[in-house]
């Protein structure tokens, strides 16, 4: 009989592989093995040894082995309970394993940016695009899904087709009264979309997508709840004392197809009292049998364009000239309240060259102009981006806590704010460690199986024989998120091992040019 000893083989690994600590060993080789076929040990191709499983369900965790095959979880045993042949062992002694992490709402370019490291760093295995009413405005989204899949990426993505998209292709731009044919063109430009996309996204607040009424968005959430796919929102206005009502316009879209509020927050909006009234009206919703969700971010401070800033009437470029000349005066003192509405000069940071890192105030006193004039005279609607310092930490974490929110980023790769590198880490690093607020199984249930449901992706998302292996290791009290306003592009550390269907796409502070990652089907 010949018997094989587990032992290792002479493998190179890669230069950042070999920083790993005792925590971690790989190994090469077979278990033991006999002359009878039945008694053979079954063969995998890793294990993930002697964690504590947190497997997104929101049950307590338990210690596990993980076992891996073609990308799929494979097996989950007790620790040392299956004799197996495994060709690569993780040992995790002391960590969490749990399923990686799904922001519900992010941004980027996978043709430009395709390692998403920013993700991988703080556990996020899968991503959402298009959002805001803005995806790629090509002929063919099929075709783009074919080229970003051919191209490779570091995690897995699901994409949206955005309304604002949709608008510009069917030719309505920035029309607020399109005629039915230019409708039917875009209803069929959705319908067609959503062979690849999980849904249909709106940027109410953006052109073009805040000249659409609230029939057009109807007829469009009639084609969304026909294909089971899901509507996420850019609200149409997040000022507190607009908030019901834009609630209200997506609960007109709820009545045909589930929907989702992105990020979720209260302009200048304050307390738990009023983040209890929000999270009724909520709940008013569900209880009437409307499918609504939402997410919220664990920051303060939003971030978009300048345009925001500006009213309806002074957002473009050529409704900004006319406006100069025709109301000049009304549009000073239209940006004079709204800017002291949300919370003065000093609560918009620049983000954009040659004023970065600049606040509003800051330039006052280096040009010698009022904020106002600044914004006219000096940057424009067009201008560039901002963080703006707009919400309350007290109502934003109830909301953030609830056990019907899920969390995103709302970040990118390159994004001048801290959440796009900081997010998912800062959830795990604040509020489940530092704050006590949420427990642990709870966070990892909210960042993980609830997002699956909320998005429809039924693959991944928990840790269950038969579930993609997407999987992160980590100790809760060593992850920490780095990024910060004025240093925003700081990786998050933590997140030891980073596992995208199957093989290690993160580890040791740094992506591994695995590009692992999958462009995902929707359900039909």
């Amino acid at each position: 009989m010949n018997t094989l000893k587990k032992r290792a083989r002479g493998v190179v690994l890669p230069k950042r592989l070999n920083k790993l600590g005792l925590w971690l060993l790989i190994t090469m080789g077979l278990n033991a093995c006999s002359d009878s076929p039945s008694n053979e040990p079954i063969q995998f191709d890793s294990v993930i040894s002697n964690g504590q499983l947190v497997d997104g369900f929101g049950g307590p965790g338990r210690a596990a082995d993980v076992y891996l095959k073609e990308g799929v979880i494979a097996a989950i045993t007790a620790p040392g309970e299956l004799d197996a042949a495994v060709t690569n062992i993780i040992d995790a002694t002391g960590k969490i394993i749990a399923p990686g992490f799904i922001d519900v709402h992010s941004h980027g370019d996978p043709l430009e940016t395709p390692a998403f490291e920013n993700f991988l760093a703080q556990g996020v295995t899968t991503i959402t695009l298009g959002q805001d009413g803005d995806s790629p405005n090509v002929d063919d989204l099929g075709a783009w899904v074919e080229e970003v899949s051919e191209n490779g990426i570091g995690v897995n993505l699901a994409m949206f087709v955005g309304h604002g998209t949709l608008r510009d292709q069917a030719g309505i731009g920035q029309n607020p009264a399109p005629g039915p044919d230019q409708i039917q063109r875009m209803l069929e430009l959705l319908n067609n979309s959503l062979d690849y996309a999980f849904g249909l996204s709106t940027g109410l607040e953006y052109n073009p997508g805040l000249h659409a009424s609230e029939s057009e968005l109807v007829e469009m959430a009639k084609v969304v709840g026909s294909r089971d796919r899901v509507i996420m929102s850019h609200m149409r206005n997040e000022d507190d004392d607009q908030l019901e009502k834009s609630i209200d316009e997506l609960l007109s879209q709820g009545l045909h197809a589930r929907v989702h509020i992105s990020h979720l927050k209260s302009v200048y909006g304050k307390g738990r009292a009023r983040a209890e009234e929000i999270l009724e009206v909520i709940e008013r919703a569900r209880q009437s049998g409307i499918e609504l969700s939402a997410d919220v971010y664990p920051y303060n401070a939003s971030y978009a364009g300048l345009a925001l800033l500006f009213p309806v009437w002074s957002k473009t470029d050529e409704e900004f000239a006319v406006a100069l000349s025709d109301r000049r005066e009304e549009l000073e003192e239209y940006l004079v309240n709204r800017i002291t509405n949300r919370n003065g000069p000093e609560a918009t940071l620049l983000a954009t060259d040659p004023y970065t890192g600049k606040t509003l105030a800051d330039l006052e006193q280096e040009l010698g102009l009022p904020f106002e004039e600044v914004l006219i005279d000096v940057i424009g609607p067009q201008g560039g981006s901002g963080a703006y310092f707009i919400m309350d930490d007290e109502l934003q974490s109830r909301l953030l806590m609830d056990e019907n929110i899920t969390v995103s980023s709302d970040g990118s790769p390159t994004g001048f704010h801290p959440r796009g590198h900081g997010t998912f880490a800062k959830i795990i690093e604040e509020y489940v460690v530092n704050r006590a607020a949420l427990p642990l199984e709870e966070a990892v249930r909210k960042m993980t199986s609830y997002a699956a449901e909320l998005l429809g992706v039924t693959d991944r998302g928990s840790v269950e024989v038969g579930k993609a292996a997407d999987l992160i290791i980590f100790d809760p009290t060593q992850v920490k998120a780095r990024a910060s306003y004025s240093d925003p592009l700081q990786l998050a550390e933590g997140f030891d091992v980073v596992i995208v269907n199957g093989e290690v796409a993160f580890f040791n502070g740094a992506a591994l040019a695995v590009a692992s990652g999958k462009v995902l089907s929707p359900r039909e």
